[in-house]
C-alpha cells in the first residue's frame, strides 16, 4: 500500500500578465469565481482529497494569498457582533490551522519543474500533490480525489489528462499511451508542447499531478527544457524511461476551465453562477433577455 498522500505544492509564483491591469497589486489565483479566488478552489479540492500540508511556491508581491488563509480575527470580531453567523460560517474554509502552510519563494521564473523542485525540503521522502490553480475543474467527485484512489490502488505517479483535439495538441503535454484501462493509462512517453502533426495522441496533461519522491531527484538535475525553462514533464519522462509503469495517466470526470486565459475565466463564472441556486434563476434570466449590444465605444474603451 503506497504512503497516503497529504502534501500538495501550488506552484503560484507566476505574474499573472494575461489579466494586467488586474493583477498590477492583485495576485492572479485571488482573482474570484462569483465570490471565491481561484485559488481557494483549489484548496477545497485539495481539502477533499485529504490534503492537510500546503506549500505555496510564491515570489514577490504575493503575499496576499498567504494573507487570505490566515486568520482574520477583527472581522469574525465584527461578524458575531453584527449577529452574522451566516458569514462567519463562510470563513471557515478559509483559515488554515497553524503550521499547515508554508509559503516557498521561486527568486526566479525558470518553470514549473524548478517551482515544483522548490518544495523538495517539505515533501522529503513522501508522494505529493501538485495543483495548478489556473486549471479549475468541476465535477461531482474533484479530480485530486479521484486520483487518490488511483494512486492507492496502483501507486506511482499520477497525472491528470484530458482529449484536446489535433490542433491544440502542440499547447500542452501529451502522452504516448500504449494501454488504456478504463480511465487509467499506460504511457511510454510524454513530450511537451510537440510541434503540430507530431503528437503521439491527444491525450493532454493537465494541471494535477500525484508524484513520487523520485520526480523530485530527477528535477534536482535542473536540466533546462522546451523555452528554456526547467520542466516538469522532462522529469516525468525521465522517470518513465528508468521505470517503465511507475506513471500512469488518468482521464478523471469532470469540466476543466482554463483561468489562466480570459475566455476560461468568463465560462468558469457563467458555469459556477448557474450552478448556484442563490444565483442562477436571475442570472439565467439575464443571459436571456438583458444582453443588449454593448455600444462599440465603450468596448473599445473597457479594453485600453
Amino acid at each position: 500500500m503506497p504512503n497516503k498522500v497529504t502534501t500538495a505544492i501550488f506552484p503560484i509564483a507566476g505574474l499573472g500578465t494575461r489579466f494586467l491591469p488586474a493583477t498590477k497589486s492583485v495576485p492572479k489565483e485571488m482573482l474570484t469565481i462569483v465570490d471565491k479566488p481561484l485559488i481557494q478552489y483549489a484548496m477545497d479540492e485539495a481539502r477533499d482529497a485529504g490534503i492537510t500540508d500546503f506549500v505555496f511556491v510564491t515570489a514577490h508581491g504575493k503575499s496576499a494569498l498567504e494573507d487570505y488563509f490566515d486568520v482574520n480575527r477583527s472581522l469574525e470580531q465584527q461578524l458575531r457582533k453584527d449577529g452574522k453567523s451566516d458569514l462567519l460560517a463562510t470563513l471557515k474554509d478559509t483559515n488554515v490551522g497553524s503550521g499547515h502552510l508554508v509559503s516557498i519563494r521561486q527568486h526566479q521564473p525558470l518553470g514549473l519543474g524548478h517551482a515544483v523542485w522548490c518544495g523538495r525540503r517539505i515533501v522529503g521522502d513522501r508522494p505529493f500533490a501538485v495543483i495548478l490553480p489556473d486549471d479549475l475543474i468541476l465535477g461531482e467527485k474533484p479530480c485530486l480525489s479521484q486520483m487518490v484512489e488511483v494512486f492507492e490502488e496502483y501507486g506511482g505517479n499520477v497525472i491528470a489528462t484530458m482529449e484536446v483535439s489535433p490542433e491544440r495538441t502542440s499547447s500542452y503535454g501529451i502522452l504516448d499511451v500504449v494501454e488504456t484501462i478504463g480511465d487509467v493509462l499506460r504511457p511510454t512517453g510524454i513530450v511537451e508542447k510537440p510541434a503540430l502533426g507530431t503528437a503521439p495522441s491527444n491525450h493532454a496533461v493537465i494541471g494535477r499531478y500525484i508524484l513520487t519522491p523520485a520526480i523530485m531527484h530527477h528535477l534536482n538535475a535542473k536540466k533546462p527544457g522546451a523555452g528554456g525553462e526547467i520542466q516538469l514533464t522532462d522529469a516525468i519522462a525521465q522517470e518513465m524511461t528508468e521505470n517503465p509503469g511507475s506513471v500512469l495517466g488518468y482521464r478523471f470526470q469532470g469540466k476543466r476551465y482554463d483561468c489562466g486565459s480570459k475566455a476560461g475565466l468568463i465560462q468558469a463564472t457563467v458555469a459556477i453562477a448557474l450552478s448556484r441556486p442563490d444565483l442562477r434563476d436571475e442570472f439565467r434570466a439575464f443571459l436571456d433577455v438583458d444582453m443588449a449590444p454593448v455600444p462599440a465605444r465603450a468596448v473599445a474603451a473597457a479594453a485600453e
